[in-house]
Formats: structure tokens, sequence, C-alpha cells
């Protein structure tokens, strides 16, 4: 094999290797049961960094409850079609093995004093549980 065409394929598996790895380890969680719970957040003033940047501080520490499995904090992506909304400020999203666990998330002491701490920031907030098929 010719120097440039072994570089090429070491750089091919090194982009290429990560990526399988983690799409497996994706589908190996997707293949379990589990509790998705999505939160979209509207500000009370959407223009001010400071608002969203204690939700979000906010939200990392939320993050520590054991129950979670995953979490994702997000913000409206720069897409544009008529079926997206993105006229929230923030999403939350965690995964949790079952219902029991999110259950047992909705009364753990960092999430109710995330609520204590964080609810003044917000005008609206939609939450979307959903379970496998």
């Amino acid at each position: 094999m010719p120097q440039s065409s072994r570089r090429h394929f070491i750089g091919q598996l090194a982009i290429a290797g990560p990526a399988a790895i983690t799409a497996g380890s994706f589908v190996n969680f997707a293949a379990k049961e589990m509790f998705i719970h999505h939160v979209y957040f509207w500000l009370k003033n959407p223009e001010s960094k400071e608002d969203k940047a204690r939700l979000i501080e906010g939200l990392k520490k939320l993050s520590k409850v054991s129950t979670i499995k995953m979490f994702h904090i997000g913000q409206p992506a720069a897409t544009n079609r008529d079926v997206i909304d993105r006229s929230y400020a923030a999403s939350w999203l965690a995964i949790f093995d079952d219902q029991p666990a999110q259950d047992s998330y909705q009364s753990d002491p960092i999430h109710l004093k995330f609520v204590e701490e964080c609810s003044s920031l917000w005008t609206r907030v939609i939450v979307y549980d959903s379970v496998d098929v």
C-alpha cells in the first residue's frame, strides 16, 4: 500500500471510528425502555443575557439528579421552516430509564430547588414527555 493511501486510510479510520462507537452506544441506549422529558422555556425577559445565563446555570445544576441518564440543554437552532417553533429561549431534555425514575426526579430536592430558584425567570413552560412505542 503506498504511503499516501495508508495515511488516507488511517485518517478516515480516525474520523469514522469514534462516530461508529458513538452511534453504536446510542443504538444500545435507545434499545432500552426509556422515558424522555423535554421542556421548553420562554423567558420573561427574552433579550436578557443574564436571565438566560441564570436559567442555563440552573439547568446544569439540575443535571445532577441521579435518575437522569442523559441530558441536553439547548436553544433554537438557526433552521427556518414552517413547522419549526423558534420562539422559546431554552430547552431541557432529560432521559430516564423509565417513568418511576422520572417520577422520582419530579420530587428530587435538586429539581424542587431549580423550580424555586428559576421559575421567576420564565413566563411559559411546555413539557413533552414520551415513552417507547
